[in-house]
Parts: C-alpha cells; sequence; structure tokens
C-alpha cells in the first residue's frame, strides 16, 4: 500500500501536532506504516472527547497506513490514573466486555475494515495480559522499569501528592501500557502509538521498553488535549457527557453540541473533527470574520460531525427540530423527539379526560398552563395573532381542543409569541 503523501504535515497544519519522538516525520513521509491508539471501555459508548484520536486513526488510514484500534479490555479491569484525582472504580469482566462491544460498533463508522491493503483492525489487550503469568511479568517486564522512573511521571506524581494516594493497582498500569505496545510491535509489526498528550509518558514508556527488548525503533506522537475558550472541558454541558450514542445523548442534542460552539473554537474544531480541506476551512474562517451572525461554520461543524456520527437521516430529523424553536413545522416529529427539543421547558399534565368529547377551550388552556394569567389575556393574545398550537397560529378564540390536537395523543405544544413555549402532556390519571 501506498502512502498518500505525508500525515505529519496534515497533522502540523490542523494544530493536533503536540509533540512526537524524533523521526517520526521522515517515517511517515517515506512508508506505509502500522500505527495504533487504546480506548478505555469505562462506558459502551465513547464520548466527544473520543473523537480526536478516532479521527487520527481515520486519517492516518486515508493517507495509506494501518491503524489498530485497542480495546482496553484488560487494562481497563485496572484503569488508567492518568488526569485522574481519585482511583477509577474497578470494573467487572462482564461489564467491560459489554462496553467492547458497544465501542467496536461505534468506530466501524470511521475506520473501513475492508479497505484492501491497509485495512483497519480492532484488537482487544486481554487478549494477551490475560494470559500473563505474574512471575513471568515481573521477570521478564518489570526489570526493565525502575520505580524512580515510574514515579517522575506527571501523572503520578500529582496522585501521589493528594490525600487518597495511589494503589498499586494503578501504578502498574504504566508497565501493561508498554507491554500493549511491545505485543503489537511483535503480532502486527507496529511502530507508532499515539494519543492525547496526557498519555505521553505511557507512550516513551512503550517505545523504551521495545528498544531494550528486542532492540526495534518504535515512535510516538501526541495530540493536544482538546479544550475550549471558556475553560470549562471539552465535551461536558450543564446535562453531562456528550455521548456518541445515541440512547445516551439524542442526534438532536449532539447538533446542538456543536451548533453552539463559540465563535473562537469553531475553526479549531472543523480542523480537528471535520474532514474539510484548509482552503475550505479558511473560506468558512473568512465568513465568521465577516459575517459572524451567519453562524456558518458552526453549522457547518454541526452538519458534518452529526452526519459522521449519526448519518444523514438523523441530520436531517435534528435539523428539522432546530427548526422547531423557531416555528418550524412540527409534522415530522414525534412525541419523543419534542420532548427532546423541549426538555427544558415548563409543562403541565392534563389527563386524558379533559379533552376528551368536546375537549377544553383554548382560552381556559392558556390560563390553566399559565402561558397567560386569565381568559381575557388569552383572547387579546389570539387576537393579536400571537398564540400558536403546536406551531400553527391559532385564530380562533372559541375554539376547543381535543385528543385530536394531541401529537400522538400525548402532547401538545403552546406557545405565546416567537419564543415563549409550554408543554401540555396527557396523562391517564387525573390531575392531583
Amino acid at each position: 500500500m501506498s502512502i498518500q503523501g505525508n500525515i505529519y504535515d496534515e497533522f502540523e497544519w490542523r494544530g493536533l501536532l503536540y509533540d512526537a519522538t524524533p523521526g517520526v516525520k521522515e517515517l511517515l513521509g517515506k512508508e506505509s506504516i502500522t500505527a495504533y491508539i487504546g480506548f478505555d471501555p469505562t462506558a459502551s459508548s465513547l464520548h466527544v472527547g473520543s473523537l480526536l484520536p478516532i479521527m487520527g486513526l481515520a486519517r492516518l488510514q486515508r493517507f495509506g497506513h494501518t491503524p489498530i484500534a485497542l480495546v482496553g479490555g484488560g487494562t481497563g479491569l485496572i484503569g488508567d490514573p492518568s488526569g485522574k484525582a481519585t482511583e477509577r472504580k474497578l470494573l467487572t469482566s462482564e461489564l467491560v466486555q459489554e462496553n467492547l462491544e458497544g465501542i467496536k460498533s461505534q468506530l466501524t463508522r470511521f475506520l473501513d475494515f475492508e479497505r484492501k491493503g491497509n485495512q483497519a483492525r480492532i484488537v482487544n489487550n486481554l487478549d494477551w495480559l490475560g494470559e500473563l503469568q505474574m512471575i513471568d511479568f515481573l521477570r521478564d517486564i518489570g526489570k526493565h522499569f525502575t520505580v524512580n522512573y515510574m514515579m517522575a511521571k506527571e501523572s503520578v506524581k500529582r496522585r501521589l501528592q493528594s490525600e487518597d494516594g495511589m494503589s498499586y493497582t494503578e501504578f502498574t498500569y504504566m508497565m501493561l501500557q508498554a507491554y500493549d505496545f511491545l505485543e503489537l510491535n511483535r503480532r502486527a509489526d507496529c511502530s507508532l502509538q499515539l494519543g492525547g498528550s496526557d498519555q505521553w509518558g505511557n507512550i516513551l514508556a512503550g517505545a523504551d521498553l521495545i528498544r531494550r527488548v528486542n532492540g526495534n525503533k518504535v515512535h510516538g506522537l501526541v495530540f493536544p488535549l482538546v479544550t475550549n475558550s471558556s475553560g470549562t472541558k471539552f465535551g461536558k454541558t450543564e446535562s453531562g457527557t456528550v455521548w456518541l450514542d445515541p440512547e445516551r445523548t439524542s442526534p438532536y442534542r449532539f447538533y446542538q453540541f456543536w451548533m453552539n460552539t463559540n465563535d473562537k473554537d469553531a475553526i479549531p474544531y472543523l480542523k480537528s473533527f471535520t474532514w474539510l480541506s484548509e482552503k475550505e476551512i479558511t473560506g468558512l474562517e473568512k465568513e465568521l470574520v465577516e459575517r459572524p451572525g451567519s453562524r456558518e461554520a458552526q453549522r457547518s461543524l454541526a452538519r458534518l460531525v452529526t452526519t459522521m456520527v449519526h448519518g444523514e437521516t438523523e441530520l436531517d430529523k435534528a435539523e428539522s427540530a432546530s427548526k422547531v424553536l423557531f416555528g418550524g413545522s412540527m409534522d415530522s416529529l414525534s412525541v419523543t423527539d419534542l420532548i427532546d427539543i423541549f426538555e427544558d421547558v415548563p409543562s403541565t399534565m392534563l389527563s386524558g379526560g379533559e379533552l376528551d368529547g368536546e375537549g377544553m377551550g383554548i382560552l381556559d388552556l392558556c390560563r390553566e398552563t399559565g402561558i397567560t394569567a386569565s381568559n381575557g389575556e388569552a383572547r387579546r393574545l389570539i387576537r393579536q395573532g400571537g398564540l400558536f398550537v403546536n406551531n400553527a397560529r391559532s385564530e380562533d378564540e372559541n375554539r376547543r381542543l381535543t385528543i385530536d390536537d394531541c401529537v400522538e395523543g400525548e402532547l401538545i405544544v403552546l406557545r405565546k409569541g416567537k419564543r415563549t413555549y409550554h408543554i401540555v402532556r396527557i396523562g391517564s390519571e387525573d390531575k392531583s
């Protein structure tokens, strides 16, 4: 498989190069190599913070190199102390296996496992770590690590200075990750490990172990940790982590996460998380400077990443859902979609019986929900054209709403003016 240019230069212009071992640029430019990144199976889904290393592997593959995604079925039972103030909760073997399956299915959206010549691979380090004999490991591998060397690592020093300290279990993590690199070098001629900058010490430990054990020269390259201009950890929102699994974070909320990107972060994120060329990103940067209100950079970012993770059908639904907040049609959306969109909107629960027969007068419903203070205010609102039911203007002050007006018989969306929403939920029991 021939290489398609130097991926090192690609990483550099995208701002994805934090550090690399000497000689790695020359290696990546002259021959097709095998490289890997490890993924920690602490959950059944990856999150947006995982997208940078995933895209790193995908970019390598497009440039003609062979990517390996190592899922830590073995190291996941230990827990990586890097960047952690306290010890991770240890997972059971069953839970790790369940998480592995979820992660594997997500990686297939980014990596080509059938590409001729440099097809991607997924490996589980439990395949070799699970077979280790403790005495053999300490004799053959442990002898290459000095306690002084391990304690000098930043992740270890921080934890040793903390009140809780560090368990021996976590202390051995560096040796296990280094052994992963050694095994992949033996099994797959893997000569490059990539990761976040917080993994630099672990990567160097693996390269040094390989040199000591079999004399091979291997390399490491690390990406900067993704941050945003406000200092908030990337991928965290007020409602929690932004996951790639649509059951954990809906495609609509995923889309909105990227749409809400700060102007200062939009261009770096386009470089990091999309396939757009330097020329295309420069055009969006110019648009951002000249017409910041258009938010075209954010829209491109949201559309491209949502399509990549969830597909075009879910993108279309997410964009339709976004338009609902600005008065767009609700025809294509389900109750589940609407509840997701209006999660933070005030709501009122009515029993189904209140909408049976002739139903409830629209003036009474406005007063009941509090969207207006009185029937008189509701009447004036309707006459002024400012009341909407399911985003359709309601012009009849004598209108009565029945179960037929509900989306799927379960929900009505009231809107006053442009952006004041109230959700009416229909329950099976009378109000208390």
